[in-house]
């Protein structure tokens, strides 16, 4: 799928991808109107994804944050098992070792990679760049290429930056709204979120992700909450 990770540890960890793909471009195949649909994404095609795009923001701001490498392991680790993700991790430190072209991989995700799973992977990286406990402004504006590369628009980008920072004014930043709407759109907004950000919508990609999307999901519920609370409704 990437022409810029190195091979070794990458086939075994999306070998069976390009066995799951066959089969279900043949089952698209025989259902005449929903060939042309977009096969989700799969777990293989998410991991090594993150580990592409985790490289390029860690290296943002110049240097690697230990910090930073460690939130990866960490996370890693609680969603695939300390087995698979060390094999995961030799890949990613063989992945920071090369220049990338963020461009051509970003474009490759889109391509392959449904919206969902597109906006799980931007929180993944706001993550990365929280862990050391500072966003820098090189990580925001990478992770904004990034975000339009992969065709997050901007409000969307918004709404997940927003996560990470603690403020009423972010709780609307989130929901995709401003200060000014009235309590009934702000209600309005937090159904369209919570239906956007609910776990289930990437529910393909395995239990093994289905944290991270139950975080981005209590975000959302957050914020609304938060705002209920300022407003009295």
């Amino acid at each position: 799928m990437f022409d810029s990770a190195s091979s070794g540890n990458r086939d075994r960890l999306i070998g069976e991808r390009q066995e799951y793909r066959r089969r279900q471009q043949n089952a698209y195949n025989t259902r005449g109107s929903r060939t042309q649909q977009q096969p989700k994404t799969q777990s293989g095609d998410f991991e090594v994804s993150l580990l592409i795009l985790a490289s390029i923001i860690i290296k943002a701001d110049g240097k690697q944050d230990q910090r930073e490498l460690d939130f990866v392991r960490q996370q890693f680790n609680s969603m695939y098992g300390s087995e698979r993700a060390n094999h995961a991790f030799k890949l990613f430190k063989n992945i920071s070792k090369q220049n990338i072209s963020t461009r051509q991989v970003c474009l490759q995700i889109k391509q392959m990679m449904d919206h969902p799973s597109r906006l799980q992977l931007m929180h993944f990286l706001f993550g990365i760049a929280k862990a050391d406990e500072l966003v820098t402004e090189d990580e925001v504006r990478q992770i904004y290429t990034i975000a339009g590369y992969l065709g997050i628009n901007s409000r969307d980008f918004e709404s997940i930056k927003a996560m990470f920072y603690n403020s009423s004014e972010n709780a609307y930043k989130i929901l995709e709204i401003s200060k000014s709407a009235t309590d009934d759109e702000v209600k309005k907004a937090y159904r369209k979120m919570a239906k956007k950000y609910h776990p289930d919508k990437v529910i393909h990609l395995g239990k093994e992700h289905q944290q991270g999307a139950e975080q981005k999901f209590r975000q959302v519920q957050e914020a609304y909450e938060r705002l209920q609370k300022e407003r009295g409704f």
